[in-house]
């Protein structure tokens, strides 16, 4: 049986007792539970926008190897019953979370798992998040752990893991990052490039892409992020959200759910529940670190320094986000970083907007006249795919990582790959010449053909604008 904490809003020593007899735990049992009552079903009938989440997995047989999704479940998930062909699921996000905001972590933990079965995986850095894993161990129900193994860890945090997977008897689905990636960066820029140019380069390579390669195989993901994390950036996190930065299994905006169970607690309750649940803790912690990432980029901090304080010491604070979580930041707050990494708005037509994107030696940067002299040929030499972005467009934000690696993919293929950046004073411009409706529009340009083909789908991976390009050379 699933249990819930009698309290709503934190996250507290009491939260042991009578209910928890069929468990063996090594903490004392104090306080009580009272049985979650399973019948809790969210509403459906506001008037908020409404996502669309298709129960059976399509194009499933598309799932990447390297994805978590054919490693083996922590625990056998229950046979999920098929819908038929076509028959979708409507639920109200916006309206689930204002439901849930004051539900207790371990009610949010449970609905998640509840609503998504084998679909669903906590994301666990090796911090205090373990939380989330003993949250979803009071549930009862089957959860499967994933984490991004950087190649940059603390030796600390190594063992940590491994302490986890024994105490838990759980296998954490490890993600790593692309070595060919890692390869070149190390060997163009150096071992520690991040303190001169931004720490946003290295995190794209080791943590972004390996986690968007991990969530294209899942339908939600959980989170141990809290709004009192990084006031700058976390203030406003929901408990229940429609991802703004990662697509999931079906591909396209609005294929994956992010649930953030902790948000509304603080790092004082989430340390008086890991105490009172006896449950191991990175031993960094007793070294002055408390927000925990790579050993490069992470130091312990002082009394009185907030805790984001030990990342990314040497760059502004309102940068401090490795873009995992970049979707938190609003339009107005996102910044462009100069050369030290340091936040400098840029007020061109008084937008404010972030370090460009498809940053890659294999996508060519296209100026207006540029753009107008491919769409005025008739006979090109080589055909053409163009993305009209805006760098502070979540959705361009994501599909960048695939766009990039279709373009590495595309080399020496005979396609050039390219991108028009579509905001500001060239949106008009577009809009009107080059069938752009909204961010991003991907057109491909023939080699025998003045007009070009505007993508059509919201799928935005690797293999399905491989078969669009593929299907048109």
């Amino acid at each position: 049986m699933a249990l819930v904490s009698q309290s709503s809003s934190t996250i507290s020593g009491s939260l042991v007792s009578r209910s928890l007899a069929s468990y063996e735990l090594k903490a004392p049992t104090i306080g009580s539970f009272r049985p979650l009552d399973r019948s809790f079903e969210a509403s459906i009938t506001s008037n908020s926008t409404r996502i669309r989440c298709s129960i059976t997995p399509v194009l499933a047989e598309s799932k990447r190897s390297d994805s978590i999704v054919p490693l083996a479940a922590t625990m056998v998930a229950p046979e999920v019953v098929e819908k038929e062909k076509g028959q979708v699921e409507t639920e109200d996000y916006e309206k689930l979370a204002r439901e849930l905001e004051n539900a207790s972590p371990l009610e949010v933990m449970d609905k998640a798992l509840e609503k998504f079965g084998n679909d669903i995986a906590i994301a666990f850095s090796g911090a205090e998040d373990v939380a989330l894993i003993e949250y979803a161990r009071l549930t009862g129900r089957p959860f499967r752990v994933f984490s991004l193994d950087t190649g940059r860890l603390n030796p600390e945090t190594y063992q940590f893991f491994d302490t986890v997977e024994k105490h838990y008897n759980i296998r954490i689905e490890y993600m790593f990052p692309d070595a060919v990636e890692v390869q070149g960066l190390v060997r163009t820029k150096g071992l520690f490039s991040f303190y001169e140019d931004g720490h946003q380069e290295c995190c794209r390579v080791r943590k972004v892409r390996p986690l968007r390669r991990a969530l294209k195989g899942l339908r939600a993901w959980i989170t141990g992020q809290r709004k009192d994390q990084s006031p700058g950036t976390r203030a406003e996190i929901p408990v229940v959200q429609v991802d703004p930065s990662f697509e999931g299994l079906e591909g396209g905006s609005g294929s994956l759910i992010k649930w953030n169970p902790v948000a509304n607690g603080d790092g004082g309750d989430i340390w008086n529940f890991l105490r009172a649940m006896n449950v191991p803790v990175n031993p960094l912690h007793l070294q002055g670190y408390i927000s925990i990432g790579c050993e490069p980029c992470t130091r312990p901090v002082l009394p009185g320094q907030h805790e984001r304080e030990g990342r990314w010491w040497w760059e502004d604070a309102k940068a401090k986000e490795c873009g995992l979580h970049k979707g938190n930041m609003k339009q107005e707050e996102v910044v462009h970083l100069n050369g030290n990494g340091n936040g400098a708005a840029d007020n061109t037509n008084g937008i404010a907007t972030t370090s460009d994107i498809f940053s890659s030696e294999s996508v060519v940067s296209l100026s207006r006249a540029g753009i107008e002299n491919l769409a005025k040929l008739e006979n090109r030499r080589e055909p053409w795919l163009v993305v009209l972005y805006a760098p502070w467009c979540r959705f361009c934000q994501a599909m960048e990582g695939s766009y990039v690696e279709l373009a590495e993919k595309l080399k020496g293929s005979g396609v050039k790959v390219g991108k028009f950046r579509a905001d500001g004073e060239q949106k008009a411009f577009a809009q009107k010449e080059l069938q752009m409706g909204s961010f991003p529009t991907i057109l491909f340009f023939p080699k025998h053909s003045s007009q070009p083909i505007k993508y059509p789908s919201e799928k935005r991976d690797v293999d399905s604008l491989m078969a669009f390009v593929s299907a048109l050379r």
